[in-house]
């Protein structure tokens, strides 16, 4: 990561705070798939649990606990965001970098940590899961590195918007 000179503050004398506003909106993205996976995969097309490695109800059990930590991740980065925003310290474009990192982290991290190392869980059972996984963790790369080129955008911009 390369420094570069704060952002002067804007009409009100607040500085935007954008490696705040990335890192509140990457746990709003992290809450956000998780909550995609656990209603499609998890509950609307009964592919799997979050647990699979277990009776019925330790599968349900821990599905709920997913939502239970996905929501509270959920309700805590919006109630962030609206600080960002009230302060009007919210940087939109590092916001957006953000929420993509998120998505694509959530993604990823599923894809490779609990799905291969950790087996907690396959994407579909009764199937060659070999395209599933590779549909799984392309989309979460491109994500990543969608949120990667948002941060870059975002910095470049900072940095150009500094040196006027």
């Amino acid at each position: 990561m390369t420094s570069s000179r704060p952002v002067p503050p804007g009409p009100s004398g607040v500085r935007p705070r954008p490696e705040r506003s990335l890192a509140v909106s990457a746990l709003i993205g992290v809450a956000v798939m998780a909550a995609l996976d656990e209603i499609v995969f998890h509950q609307i097309l009964h592919w799997h649990h979050f647990y699979d490695r277990s009776t019925l109800g330790i599968g349900l059990l821990s599905d709920g606990l997913l939502h239970t930590g996905e929501l509270f991740a959920l309700v805590a980065g919006f109630f962030l965001f609206a600080d960002l925003r009230r302060r009007r310290a919210l940087s939109v474009a590092h916001a957006w970098a953000g929420f993509f990192l998120g998505l694509g982290v959530f993604q990823l991290f599923d894809g490779i940590v609990d799905h291969k190392l950790l087996r907690l869980h396959q994407v579909r059972y009764g199937v060659d899961v070999t395209p599933y996984d590779w549909a799984w963790n392309v989309t979460g790369l491109v994500l990543l590195l969608v949120g990667a080129a948002l941060t870059v955008r975002a910095r470049r911009r900072d940095r150009d918007r500094s040196a006027a």
